[in-house]
């Protein structure tokens, strides 16, 4: 799952080394899971705690995995130091999205109302569950005083009936008592 930190949003992590040469084995939360080698630097939070910005030389497919030169990262042991480092991007570095499609980071907090005007909560976190992306709505006051957990599939036209970010506004198409 992609989340928010200041100015950057993070698309994956580095999961392991490749070879001798300073390559890395990345996890990618982008889609396709390649574009993130499209982005011409990264910033990585090391263990420490400490970000710090990387240039992206090169980047490409190998069997199922996605695989990373970056700037000054030479050898296996200056990528072993890495692994396990968070991936971040600028939000300025992200592609403008066609109308009707968004970053996920853009939905977060967002109120999801059904089409009936009932507050469900708001948008918690999202997922995917491999057959589609779910939607986590956390009920803002239930009548029982506790937190109520809604999951709903993001289905435009099937659940998804609309979207204003102008208003932080989702409507959707959903029993408010499931």
């Amino acid at each position: 799952m992609s989340q928010l930190i200041d100015d950057y949003i993070l698309l994956g992590n580095v999961s392991g080394v490749h070879a001798l040469k300073g390559w890395l084995k990345i996890f990618s939360h982008t889609s396709p899971r390649l574009k993130i080698t499209k982005y011409s630097s990264w910033f990585l939070k090391k263990k420490t705690g400490d970000w710090e910005a990387y240039k992206v030389l090169n980047g490409k497919q190998q069997g199922k995995n996605i695989i990373a030169q970056l700037e000054g990262v030479n050898n296996r042991n200056q990528a072993e130091a890495l692994v396990g480092s968070q991936i971040a991007v600028k939000n300025s570095q992200l592609d403008p999205l066609p109308q009707g499609e968004y970053y996920w980071k853009d939905l977060l907090g967002i109120t999801v109302e059904t089409q009936s005007g009932v507050s469900l909560g708001k948008l918690d976190w999202i997922f995917n569950s491999g057959s589609n992306d779910v939607l986590v709505v956390k009920e803002l006051n239930s009548a029982k005083g506790q937190k109520k957990e809604r999951m709903l599939p993001f289905l435009f036209d099937d659940v998804v009936k609309s979207i204003d970010l102008d208003k932080s506004l989702m409507i959707v198409d959903w029993d408010p008592e499931f």
